[in-house]
């Protein structure tokens, strides 16, 4: 009996997770552009996710804003370089989530974002009253806890691949640097060699002015 009802805890679960509707890009944003996704929201009161951090360009910032149905600017931000945030739905319709790259002239910007919006309904096992009573509310509190580290395991690695993709945008650079200055370095040298040698030359054959007497 005790199986039954765990089964049936994590089939309404399952049922519940099923109003989740997630959506996870990675987009680039050109000089000059703005770029914008959406979402729709079916209920009044739905739980909107939206995550993104700037994975290569530039100074690794972005500018951002969400808006609702109505035009209605629930956030914005300039230069950001990531942000995560959780929003209630007051106004049933589409909601704007755009990114804008005026800053930059020249340089693409490399996002990845997340968007998801998830209904949160009470759950609730369809069993006699008194048979699941002891073994339920544990459960779904050791799901909801597990929920919870998953999503808190999410965000970490989110943020080391960031910072992964960062380190190495960057470390290519340097590299780039170093590799063009060693060829400025080495032209500068061998420039200089010829000029010394043309120098030294000059000095040797050039004859002085000659006067008679």
């Amino acid at each position: 009996m005790l199986l039954l009802n765990v089964l049936a805890l994590c089939a309404s679960l399952l049922a519940a997770a099923g109003h989740a509707r997630a959506v996870a890009l990675t987009t680039s944003v050109s000089p000059n552009e703005r770029l914008c996704f959406y979402a729709d929201v079916d209920k009044a009161g739905e739980k909107i996710g939206f995550y993104f951090a700037v994975q290569a360009g530039g100074s690794f910032d972005i500018d951002f804003d969400v808006k609702d149905p109505n035009e209605k600017i629930l956030l914005d931000g300039q230069r950001e370089r990531s942000g995560d945030y959780v929003l209630t739905a007051n106004t049933v319709g589409e909601y704007s989530f755009c990114f804008e790259n005026d800053m930059s002239t020249l340089t693409d910007k490399l996002i990845d974002f997340d968007i998801m919006v998830e209904s949160e309904p009470r759950r609730e096992v369809a069993a006699k009253p008194g048979q699941v009573a002891d073994h339920t509310s544990p459960l779904e509190e050791s799901v909801y806890r597990l929920s919870s580290m998953l999503m808190s395991i999410k965000r970490t690695q989110r943020y080391f691949h960031t910072r992964e993709t960062r380190g190495f945008s960057l470390v290519k650079s340097t590299q780039s640097r170093l590799f063009w200055y060693a060829v400025c370095e080495s032209l500068a040298v061998v420039g200089m060699a010829v000029l010394q040698v043309y120098v030294l030359q000059t000095f040797f054959t050039k004859t002085g002015r000659r006067y008679k007497v």
